[in-house]
């Protein structure tokens, strides 16, 4: 029998994934319960003003199915993320069953679940997480869902699998080479770009055959990615119009870059040449 709590998960899913149309993804919003991947309530939820926090009513789990952020660790601004950002995330690499994730930052393993059911039967998520306690929790939390590995450590050092998804929860403004040369053909990255501090952007990230194409999607703020570039380390840094222009990636050790190049980190460099253009061609 249906209980008033499944009926706030099918709504809060039916939401999330609204203009999606994949009911693939409704499904695993709608299966997976957010209150088994965190502490027992009451609950801090981020108020979004000022970094307050704002402390739910009760322990009833009825207060997670809405589109907030959920703290793990307050002190730390460390939360259960956006899921609306989730969701929308998850319906752009549209995950494939059978396929093999990177899932980078998985914190206590919510949307690493979301993932693994996405991808079932017959799919693999490698969740990376650096923080002990929640590397700790999140493979408690995670026993249920087949097919995942959680690794504690710091994914910018450590080799990736060959990936169809590289699904990145720490923002950065540039990813590192190997996590690129980790994508398979036709693999897919989406992280949170950080180029400045005061842009912070959803970044999609293909590969092709001829290389990597980019494309930029909406607000993404998150906190910062442990061993990562950041913005301070630019050669060239983006204005905020320049940044919406960005239509491929490229590794410098493979391609200098030229007069297309928009952002300059000192291993990669974006440029607003989309590869069919010739992007990286030369000056």
């Amino acid at each position: 029998m249906s209980t008033r709590l499944d009926h706030a998960r099918q709504l809060y899913a039916r939401l999330l994934t609204s203009q999606s149309a994949n009911p693939r993804l409704e499904r695993a919003f709608e299966l997976v319960p957010r209150e088994a991947f965190l502490p027992p309530g009451p609950w801090d939820i981020y108020a979004g003003s000022g970094g307050r926090y704002v402390e739910t009513p009760s322990a009833d789990p009825i207060h997670l199915y809405q589109n907030v952020l959920v703290a793990l660790d307050a002190d730390k601004h460390i939360n259960n993320g956006e899921p609306q950002l989730h969701a929308n995330w998850i319906g752009a690499v549209d995950p494939e069953p059978g396929e093999m994730v990177s899932h980078i930052g998985s914190g206590t393993g919510y949307y690493t679940a979301l993932l693994s059911v996405m991808t079932s039967p017959g799919g693999r998520v490698l969740a990376y997480e650096m923080e002990p306690a929640l590397a700790k929790a999140a493979r408690g939390y995670l026993t249920p869902f087949e097919g995942i590995e959680v690794i504690e450590g710091d994914a910018t050092r450590l080799a990736l699998e060959p990936s169809d998804i590289i699904y990145v929860n720490a923002g950065l403004a540039a990813p590192p080479p190997h996590w690129l040369k980790a994508l398979k053909p036709g693999g897919r990255m989406i992280f949170p770009w950080r180029p400045s501090l005061e842009i912070g952007t959803a970044a999609l990230v293909t590969r092709h055959e001829t290389g990597f194409a980019v494309r930029i999607g909406g607000g993404a703020y998150f906190i910062p990615c442990s061993g990562a570039v950041q913005a301070g380390e630019a050669l060239r840094t983006p204005s905020r119009a320049e940044a919406k222009t960005i239509r491929s990636i490229w590794i410098t050790a493979e391609r200098a870059p030229d007069d297309s190049a928009v952002a300059v980190y000192p291993e990669v460099w974006f440029s607003s040449k989309s590869l069919s253009d010739g992007a990286g061609g030369g000056t």
